[in-house]
């Protein structure tokens, strides 16, 4: 076959294909449908693709304002009457939308699996300011600690926390009582045994001389559960 005929076939299917991306694009190389929210950009890829790089945070900020995620839509209109949204967008140290969302329905992951959060993203001022986004448990346990999250939880997962009351020390008879009678101040690095009428340091120390101890610094370390009788080991 002619050199030139093959030419003019190759430059011909090229000219094909770019006319039909151009024209249909989600077909040609569309990931896949795009969910209901952005169902409206369904032939205008640049509104969220750059040439080259896919999509970018730009693009996306310049529908949705990172000031206003959470609290307006994109054209503005209030969120009213929907669950609580919390507007911690503006908190992020380096906006990158993909790392937590996607557009099209069938792309499972970008930089980050769909619908993640890693709390690294926020500003190191807010990072310990949990009480910003999460509410406080109610229950009993939780009710009488003023101190930030962080004492106990992490920012990977919320369970397990890194005290359990239940191996450590059993909060039960006379030890179920208010968290501050033991963690002064709301310090729960830290604990006394001291908060209480009959455990004066004078008799405590005078009690343990006798058997020869002379580090009171970590009770919990023999009575695990609070016990008397625990420490005879």
């Amino acid at each position: 076959m002619n050199r030139r005929v093959v030419l003019v076939v190759l430059v011909a299917n090229l000219v094909a294909l770019l006319v039909l991306t151009l024209a249909y694009p989600q077909l040609m190389v569309g990931p896949g449908p795009l969910l209901p929210s952005h169902a409206g950009l369904e032939r205008r890829c640049f509104a969220c693709h750059q040439p080259g790089r896919g999509p970018v945070t730009d693009r996306c900020i310049a529908c949705h304002a990172i000031a206003d995620i959470g609290i307006r839509s994109a054209t503005g209109a209030p969120l009213a009457g929907r669950p609580r949204r919390i507007a911690f967008h503006r908190e992020l140290a380096d906006p990158d939308c993909m790392a937590c969302h996607r557009a099209h329905e069938t792309v499972t992951s970008l930089r980050g699996a769909p619908g993640s959060f890693r709390h690294e993203s926020l500003r190191g001022a807010v990072r310990d300011q949990c009480q910003d986004c999460h509410r406080k448990p109610q229950d009993g346990l939780h009710a009488g600690i003023v101190a930030n999250c962080g004492s106990c939880h992490g920012t990977s997962s919320w369970k397990p926390a890194s005290f359990d009351h239940e191996r450590q020390f059993a909060l039960q008879g006379v030890h179920r009582t208010a968290c501050s009678t033991c963690h002064v101040g709301g310090d729960f690095s830290r604990y006394t045994c001291y908060g209480c009428h009959a455990h004066t340091p004078d008799n405590v120390r005078a009690q343990h001389r006798e058997e020869g101890i002379g580090d009171l610094s970590a009770c919990a370390r023999c009575h695990r559960g609070g016990g008397e009788g625990e420490g005879g080991d």
